[in-house]
């Protein structure tokens, strides 16, 4: 069977299993709302927000969490207010089972668009 290719972040989400689509709906909300003027695509086959034509940050759904990237331990762990999230390679992994941290969603958005600003002026 062929993978399945998507054009657009609707696209996405309609494809994904209806007991994760709701989350990744709230994630994608959150992200908009901390990205204003952010541009929504998809790359990777998976959604993603631009600004300046620079990726910022990506999502995606699995069969047992939602995943965000690209994410640092350390720029986690400045945003989460004492709370633990599991990172790895890059990924901050959001159980299925629990709501999306929409604060924590917001404040990484916030500050993955600082850390592109500041890579677009040192270029």
């Amino acid at each position: 069977m062929a993978k399945q290719t998507f054009s657009t972040v609707d696209a996405y989400l309609a494809a994904q299993p209806a007991t994760a689509r709701p989350q990744l709906e709230k994630l994608r909300a959150a992200l908009l709302k901390a990205l204003p003027g952010a541009a929504e695509s998809i790359s990777y086959n998976i959604p993603t927000y631009k600004i300046g034509g620079r990726a910022v940050l990506y999502f995606a759904g699995w069969k047992t969490h939602i995943a965000l990237y690209p994410v640092t331990p350390e720029l986690v762990a400045a945003h989460a207010d004492g709370a633990t999230f599991e990172v790895e390679k890059g990924t901050l992994r959001l159980s299925l089972g629990k709501p999306v941290p929409l604060r924590l969603v917001a404040r990484l958005a916030k500050a993955r668009a600082t850390e592109a600003a500041a890579k677009k002026t040192k270029a």
